[in-house]
């Protein structure tokens, strides 16, 4: 049995679907079951337990991953996390979990430092010295989350950053599922530590023109400094102050360290990663303006 902590998230839904079309038994464990059951309603949930699974409660965990061999680890970030993940993992530990295949960030960078990238540095520590076998997953950013630029680019044209022209590591959530799937099913894979990212690095101004292209209207990037960025997303994308401070650490990592593509998925998967230009041509109707 494979318990997967955080199903209703892009990353966890995709490999409950991965690993259900492959007929293994899943246990997708989540705080808000119904949501979960509503977005797997186009499965057969014949191999698929739903259960109920709060991370703040060790004693819910422990009966939750109870019968399970393997879990599968992706928290939204918080800063509460290393202290909800290291509890998992001990809970994991009494629960029988012999293997861990953990959602991880980029490695932590003194010269550009991310918080959140130290936070699961701390947990990756406490995973290694938990004496069960595990797997880490370091995927750069998320061409998801591009999708958090709809309101401005539908309503003005235009989106926002302080990465200025420094090349960006993106990846599709489902590729990350897809190397999760193979850690958890193939003991070759399984073990290691992978950092993920597409084929290729994009910069914003780059994808401005291929949102232009796409919608057939001029969209712009506009390069703000650090401090209105963190401004604009706390009094306009109302964000908590801290991811505020995260969005603008890992813009800021990007043009001090430059990014580059890895062969991991290839290597691991058999195929190509997605693309960046095939996402944006799925999700085109996002970015169009409201009606």
């Amino acid at each position: 049995m494979i318990a997967i902590l955080g199903a209703t998230g892009t990353i966890g839904n995709a490999l409950v679907r991965r690993l259900s079309a492959l007929g293994l038994p899943v246990r997708a464990l989540s705080r808000e079951p119904g949501k979960l059951r509503e977005r797997l309603s186009d499965l057969d949930l014949t191999s698929i337990e739903i259960h109920t699974a709060d991370a703040n409660d060790s004693a819910f965990m422990l009966s939750a991953l109870q019968g399970a061999k393997q879990l599968f680890l992706a928290l939204s970030n918080s800063p509460n996390q290393v202290a909800l993940e290291t509890s998992i993992i001990r809970t994991a530990v009494q629960a029988g979990i012999e293997h861990i295949v953990k959602i991880s960030s980029p490695v932590y960078d003194p010269r550009s430092p991310v918080a959140v990238a130290g936070w699961h540095g701390e947990i990756e520590l406490a995973l290694a010295e938990s004496g069960m076998s595990y797997t880490i997953l370091r995927p750069y950013a998320f061409m998801q989350n591009l999708l958090r630029l709809t309101p401005t680019i539908s309503a003005q044209d235009m989106f926002f950053g302080c990465i200025g022209d420094a090349p960006c590591n993106f990846i599709d959530c489902r590729d990350i599922a897809d190397v999760a799937a193979a850690a958890l099913t193939n003991p070759e894979v399984a073990g290691r530590i992978y950092t993920l990212t597409g084929a290729r690095t994009f910069t914003y101004p780059e994808i401005a023109e291929q949102l232009s292209s796409l919608l057939g209207r001029p969209i712009r990037f506009i390069h703000l400094s650090p401090e209105q960025l963190r401004s604009d997303l706390i009094e306009h994308g109302h964000m908590p102050s801290w991811l505020a401070d995260h969005v603008v650490e890992i813009q800021t990592m990007s043009t001090v360290i430059r990014e580059q593509p890895t062969d991991t998925v290839e290597r691991i998967l058999g195929r190509a990663p997605r693309t960046l230009e095939a996402f944006l041509q799925e999700h085109a109707v996002h970015f169009q303006p409201r009606r």
